[in-house]
């Protein structure tokens, strides 16, 4: 396992070491997901990014900053075969934590729930080490 680098003070270090590390640890691969709406040169509203249909909804339930698939080996029970698992970590600066009066976390956290209810790993991540933990499978591969 490569060392962690330390993260700078912003989130978009972390999300940078995050993605590194889910590649080198756990062979995962992670893009990002941008998410937001825009007017177009006819005057249209174009909404962008992961489950961002309405504004009603986004303000809800806000998809991760980085979605991914994380691969897991399947027992012998299963033929060997390995499976992708929908990965969601959405990224914070170091030292960042949920509140009940953070509405955009709380959107975000109905996200996280809604993947893990599923079946998918999710999480939030101010740190590679966080990631860990987002991506703790029993069986997950580990490069």
């Amino acid at each position: 396992q490569p060392a962690p680098r330390a993260s700078g003070g912003s989130e978009a270090s972390v999300a940078a070491d995050v993605r590194l590390a889910a590649s080198s640890m756990y062979g995962a691969a992670l893009w990002r997901n941008n998410s937001g709406a825009m007017t177009d040169d006819r005057g249209r509203l174009v909404r962008f990014g992961l489950g961002n249909e309405s504004a009603a909804i986004n303000r809800r339930w806000k998809s991760s900053d980085l979605i991914g698939v994380l691969p897991l080996r399947i027992t012998a029970a299963h033929v060997g075969h390995t499976v992708g698992v929908f990965l969601a970590v959405e990224t914070k600066k170091p030292g960042w934590r949920l509140t009940p009066g953070d509405k955009r976390g709380q959107a975000q956290a109905a996200f996280i729930s809604s993947v893990r209810m599923l079946g998918g790993a999710a999480g939030f991540a101010s740190s590679v080490e966080d990631l860990s933990v987002v991506c703790h499978c029993p069986h997950a591969s580990r490069h």
